[in-house]
């Protein structure tokens, strides 16, 4: 499976989040307004964090902001919100967090596939960097690979 679309209106560029929820929620916010999923769909990124600890946060500076395939998903999407000042999940090794990919998968077929696509990206360890410092929508899906 190839990444899901990376519309640019799944692509947020220098937001202020004031925690980890309300980071989460911008990016749950770019999924809706791509049409990859309903506004409730946050409610669900952000209670599945709250139930398994912050295991979103893959890597330094990286989160993966998702929740299982259910009736708030609307079709496979991604999105991307990069914070002008990072926030912390709780993390032991990888806070604070700068980039917040949120995905949403419409399959629990595609779910896997799709997580691994994501982090097939990250093979390229100056990604997170380049993401962070992006300052265009095109830089953004460049980088992801969806330009």
């Amino acid at each position: 499976m190839s990444l899901p679309p990376l519309p640019e209106s799944a692509i947020v560029i220098g937001a202020t989040a004031d925690d980890w929820r309300s980071a989460v929620t911008l990016a749950a916010e770019a999924l809706a307004a791509s049409g990859a999923a309903k506004p409730e769909y946050a409610r669900e990124m952000i209670r599945m964090i709250e139930e398994h600890g912050p295991y979103v946060v893959i890597a330094p500076g990286l989160a993966l902001a998702h929740a299982r395939p259910g009736p708030t998903v609307l079709q496979d999407g991604l999105s991307i919100v990069t914070l002008r000042e990072p926030v912390r999940f709780g993390h032991p090794y990888n806070d604070p967090v700068s980039v917040i990919l949120g995905l949403a998968i419409a399959t629990p077929d595609a779910h896997l596939a799709a997580v691994a696509a994501v982090a097939n990206v990250f093979n390229d360890s100056s990604a997170i960097a380049d993401l962070a410092a992006a300052t265009t929508v095109d830089e953004v899906q460049r980088i992801m690979g969806t330009a």
